[in-house]
């Protein structure tokens, strides 16, 4: 079984993540989801990264990836002639950042996914930069591909100064991303930008088909909101098979972390951790508790270098 996972690798350059030390210079982006794949998923599952990484970082990528366990044997990053995102974060509090963004690979067109997509049996798409494709592939990918398809909206939200400075941003036509995914992910800012509660966005998403809609809230936890009668990835239906019904919602708090921590990938963790433990035929409430654990543990671990063996509980945080 295969598990494609689209989005950026990303080298972030982090200032003030602990005042006491210099800036960190380490990989982000999508490592922090492989990372979490490589833990969560079952043994019959592999990843497979659909990622274009820049010449300039192609051999540091190739080499992130050969650390994992689930990748699958003929799967790497591609290559292309172009400058890798990098990116420059400046923490002012645990849980508020600014961003710039240098470099940037072209996005994936229609035309070079689709002979990607045939033997995949779930796709996850974090949109890290915002730009690994634009709507009309996203909504051919819903069209031709049958598998169960998670979207976090991630940097979609944000748009870009000439300096590379990211800001939040607004998008033209929510819904339309909506529809082009059975179980969707956004964080609180991001909610904003579309609605004014997690109900009022929940309405939209439930109506376009998204059966899983979850809104993390960083230290006070996550928002989730279930169409009738979803409980496992079996219990998927699209289009006019949608049950009729009330849809379940909660707030569930996150795991209490007695240490100062490091928020960066954590929302990315929690994502892949929770679509992993579905892939394995786990329930909601079951996927959703792992997903918190492994986001917990995520904020006392610093980078993607070597999180996966930590989140397994091989390594001591560092």
């Amino acid at each position: 079984m295969r598990v494609g996972v689209i989005g950026s690798f990303v080298w972030d350059v982090i200032y003030g993540r602990d005042p006491r030390r210099d800036p960190v210079e380490e990989w982000g982006g999508i490592t922090y989801a492989l990372s979490a794949f490589d833990a969560a998923l079952p043994d019959d599952w592999h990843v497979v990264p659909l990622a274009k990484v820049g010449s300039d970082l192609w051999p540091h990528a190739r080499r992130f990836v050969n650390g994992l366990r689930r990748v699958a044997p003929d799967a790497m990053p591609i290559e292309v002639a172009a400058a890798n995102n990098r990116v420059r974060l400046e923490y002012a509090t645990d849980e508020l950042r600014s961003e710039i963004l240098q470099g940037g690979v072209p996005p994936w067109t229609w035309a070079g996914l689709r002979p990607l997509l045939h033997d995949l049996d779930a796709l996850y798409i974090n949109l890290i930069s915002g730009f690994e494709l634009d709507l009309e592939t996203l909504q051919l990918i819903r069209r031709h591909y049958h598998g169960p398809i998670y979207l976090d909206l991630h940097s979609l939200l944000l748009g870009i100064q000439p300096d590379g400075t990211r800001f939040p941003q607004p998008i033209a036509d929510p819904r339309a991303w909506f529809a082009c995914a059975d179980l969707l992910q956004v964080n609180e800012t991001e909610m904003s930008l579309m609605a004014p509660d997690p109900m009022a966005l929940s309405a939209t998403a439930m109506h376009a088909g998204v059966q899983s809609l979850l809104v993390t809230l960083g230290k006070r936890g996550v928002v989730y909101v279930l169409s009738p009668g979803f409980d496992r990835l079996k219990d998927l239906q699209r289009g006019s098979e949608q049950r009729e019904g009330a849809v379940r919602t909660a707030l569930v708090p996150a795991e209490h972390v007695d240490t100062p921590g490091d928020p960066t990938g954590c929302g990315d963790v929690f994502g892949a951790t929770y679509f992993s433990r579905l892939l394995a035929g786990d329930t909601f409430a079951v996927a959703l508790r792992a997903a918190i654990h492994a986001a917990s543990r995520n904020v006392v671990f610093r980078g993607a270098g070597g999180l996966s063996a930590f989140l397994r509980g091989e390594l001591l945080r560092t």
